[in-house]
């Protein structure tokens, strides 16, 4: 094998059997003697439970059973939240092991939001069990509902839970107060704006599902699941929902169509099918809807910011100050306060060097479906928030915003660079990502063509969005710093056959990412093997015993780092054991393309192959030397890792009806070393798609009394093919000194930059109407109603 494997664009081996429908997802399992489970959902935002008559739906044709929280009642424990916001003090509901609750499996004696989970109906069909929720008759007394975090903090505000007073589950502080509020008091230039990341509803494929088998013979529990992190909800179902053996529970994870987050979290249907499995002595099978997804699956964003920036007037920012209320929703799902507070607190400055920054949060219970991760979650908040603010303030001093932001953007010879915040940058060279994408766009002429464009009765906007990323998931000690109740390492198990043949286990699971083409390119590039004699195995308990799954941009830095150290141990014990073979020392071999020869006399060799068979032999091998050549390795990277980019969007505006055209977009990205070119571009295309979302189309609105609007895809536009332009991508290389690959996330990248490069375009764009700001979504109508607005107060002037 001579020519390079990591890094090459390989085409994914994962595409064929998704290209003819032959990917097995949750909705295609069968096992025998299956029933199937529709859960009943409140219809009201807040409300006291008064009772639940089930007795007619239980006569209907094909009902088993339908359950209610009185059958779990000391049966199955509430669902834990995970990480709570660190170094601060919390209120959560409660949970009998004493760790943070996040609500109970069924609703016990009040409902909180508007699909919280009443009965589960089990019938032989999906048809009959979703036939008979019609018929279970709720008795709701309806209670005041809050669905804006910022009110839910008032006096007098409805309280959602007794154990969280005035509906705080935390205050957190971030950065320097004191240093911050002296240099925004004593500033030349003050510039202040309210901004609303809306809620968002993540919009996968696939919705969720999920089956439970249980077998009376060894007491042993499957659930299959549409799960970013089985192992994880191994643990959390065993010791802390169900309350058995960690050795009794299985999951296992098919095909996921997309997740972008919200895949990473226990809900109640998990423990649900598993606890009716056992009950019924029959496999159980849910699949949820598109409005049940909308009602039920955690939503994003949701930060509602006052944020002031504060600089000289030759373009020297000085400070930067964020006051944000995050809404949790009706309970904190498993790890949505960390979501909300610590990614967003830490990260506001961005790649700028700021001497004073300072950011508090409040993270807020209100009467909405709760709050999780959202691609770029966090982040992509804080960079929203943080663009907007230097456009507004290149546009107080009348600079070009491309070059304050280069005036402010920490140099390469300050890295590693401590935010203030919490983060440690690693690496880069900030600038040239910017300098990049302006060149490509060809920045130095938009001015004239905006001004011909103007002269023609077009309106062109040009928007900049520069941002770093904290990604890389892990270490685990700083982890538990920021209040992770649980690890963020990776495992690697390699065994190479005695046939020549490898197997290589990991504990991160894709879902997207093509994990099988590109952890077998580390592993083909590392021991010379064929790539096609490599198998990846995944997503399952049973096999692959321990691992922690796919979240925050980790996949390859973290996962993939185990997989090279995992690959070195096993060709150190190769060398050792063909060394013992050959008569030579272990420092007198080599090891190329899969063969291991004497460096002096090549023709003394034993290929990989060999020594996997004579190890599996064991006839002659090294004292102290274990059979077989299967290695097993774990990988807490010392760090986080930061990636970065600049992107450019070029927008056309109708003045006359709002609409938006994006006319070109640029970005460049630094993510270290690339394990796949092709598959990274497929990651930062529907990254990028993911922000334009957002920014011109995507909101999760609900009525006063919690009532969720955008229950179907007619009330929640997605971005459609032919409002996607061509992508022009670059990238820069600077590896990571955190992991041994280089390489740093990815997946999450193109989302935080894109909404606000659009957003800061746009209102470039409207500049000269007087229009500072537009809430997101920036849709027609609140486009035409700024400008409508602008000149109406222009003409009363």
């Amino acid at each position: 094998m001579s020519e390079k494997v990591l890094g090459a664009p390989l085409k994914c081996r994962e595409d064929p059997a998704m290209l003819r429908g032959d990917a097995r997802f949750i909705a295609d399992i069968q096992l025998p003697g299956m029933l199937h489970m529709a859960i009943l959902r409140s219809e009201y935002g807040h409300a006291v439970l008064k009772g639940v008559d089930t007795s007619a739906a239980r006569k209907l044709p094909g009902v088993v059973r339908i359950f209610t929280a009185a059958d779990l009642a000391g049966k199955v424990m509430p669902l834990p939240c995970i990480w709570i916001p660190g170094g601060a003090e919390s209120h959560f509901p409660s949970h009998p092991m004493g760790v943070p609750g996040a609500g109970p499996i069924l609703a016990v004696d009040r409902v909180r939001f508007i699909g919280d989970s009443i009965a589960a109906v089990v019938a032989e069909t999906r048809a009959q069990a979703h036939d008979a929720l019609a018929a279970i008759r709720v008795d709701y007394q309806p209670l005041p509902v809050v669905t804006d975090a910022e009110v839910a903090l008032r006096d007098g505000a409805p309280q959602l839970h007794p154990e969280v007073p005035n509906n705080l589950n935390a205050y957190i502080p971030y950065g320097d107060k004191e240093g911050t509020e002296q240099a925004i008091a004593t500033a030349e230039v003050v510039v202040t704006q309210a901004i609303h990341n809306q809620r968002t509803i993540n919009s996968p494929m696939e919705p969720r599902g999920a089956v439970g088998a249980y077998d009376p013979a060894t007491g042993e529990y499957t659930l299959y699941a549409s799960t970013q992190s089985p192992h994880d909800h191994r643990l959390l179902l065993a010791l802390m929902i169900l309350g058995v053996p960690f050795n009794k529970v299985r999951v296992v994870a098919p095909n996921i169509g997309g997740s972008f987050g919200t895949k990473g979290y226990i809900y109640p249907d998990m423990p649900l099918v598993l606890f009716i499995a056992k009950e019924l002595g029959r496999p159980v099978k849910w699949v949820d809807t598109r409005s049940g997804l909308m009602r039920s699956t955690v939503q994003g964003r949701d930060q509602k910011m006052t944020a002031t920036l504060a600089g000289t007037r030759d373009g020297k920012i000085t400070a930067l100050r964020c006051t944000s209320y995050a809404n949790l929703g009706a309970y904190p799902s498993t790890i949505g306060p960390g979501v909300a507070t610590a990614m967003v607190g830490r990260s506001i400055t961005g790649p700028y060097d700021i001497p004073h920054a300072f950011c508090d949060i409040y993270a807020v219970f209100t009467n909405v479906v709760p709050l999780g991760a959202q691609r770029g979650s966090g982040r992509a908040e804080a960079t929203f928030m943080l663009e907007r603010m230097v456009d507004q303030y290149a546009r107080e001093i009348g600079m070009d915003p491309a070059e304050v932001r280069r005036k402010n953007m920490i140099r390469p010879d300050q890295l590693p660079f401590d935010n203030g915040l919490g983060w440690r940058y690693d690496s880069g060279h900030y600038a040239a990502a910017l300098d990049r994408v302006l060149e490509m766009v060809d920045y130095a002429h938009l001015a004239e063509r905006k001004k011909q464009a103007r002269e023609n009765g077009r309106r062109l906007g040009v928007g900049i969005a520069s941002f770093v990323a904290v990604c890389g998931v892990g270490p685990s000690p700083r982890m538990a710093k920021e209040g992770m109740l649980g690890g963020t390492w990776e495992s690697a198990c390699v065994r190479v056959h005695p046939t020549g043949e490898v197997s290589l286990l990991i504990g991160s699971k894709p879902h997207g990412q093509h994990h099988e083409t590109v952890f077998a390119q580390i592993l083909a590039e590392e021991l010379g093997v064929d790539i096609d004699k490599i198998e990846v195995l995944h997503s399952d308990t049973q096999r692959v015993p321990f691992g922690q799954g796919s979240y925050g941009s980790r996949s390859y830095s973290v996962g993939g780092a185990a997989v090279l150290r995992a690959a070195r141990e096993i060709k150190a014990k190769a060398l050792a054991a063909a060394a013992h073979s050959l008569k030579v020392g272990v420092d007198e071999l080599a090891y190329e393309n899969g063969k291991l020869f004497v460096k002096r006399e090549p023709q003394k060799s034993l290929t990989l192959q060999e020594v996997a068979l004579g190890l599996w032999y064991a006839w002659d091998i090294p004292a102290g030397m274990e059979p077989s050549l299967d290695v097993t390795t774990y990988y807490d990277p010392p760090d986080f890792n930061y990636p970065y980019g600049s992107h450019v969007a070029v927008v056309e505006v109708d003045e006359t009806t709002g609409q938006v055209a994006l006319v070109r977009y640029v970005a460049c990205h630094d993510v270290g070393v690339m394990g796949n070119a092709l598959v990274l571009e497929g990651q930062f295309h529907g990254a990028i798609t993911h922000g334009i979302g957002q920014v011109l189309h995507e909101e999760a609105r609900y009525s006063p009394e919690g009532q969720l609007l955008s229950r179907t895809l007619a009330e929640y536009p997605l971005p459609r093919a032919t409002q996607v332009p061509n992508f022009e991508l670059d990238h820069l290389v600077t590896p990571t000194p955190h992991t041994p690959l280089g390489a740093k996330g990815a997946g999450e990248l193109g989302t935080i930059g894109a909404a606000a490069a659009i957003g800061n375009a746009i209102c470039d764009a409207l500049a000269d109407l007087g229009i500072k700001h537009i809430e997101m979504p920036m849709t027609p109508e609140k486009i035409w109603r700024a400008i409508r607005d602008a000149r109406a107060a222009r003409g009363s002037a």
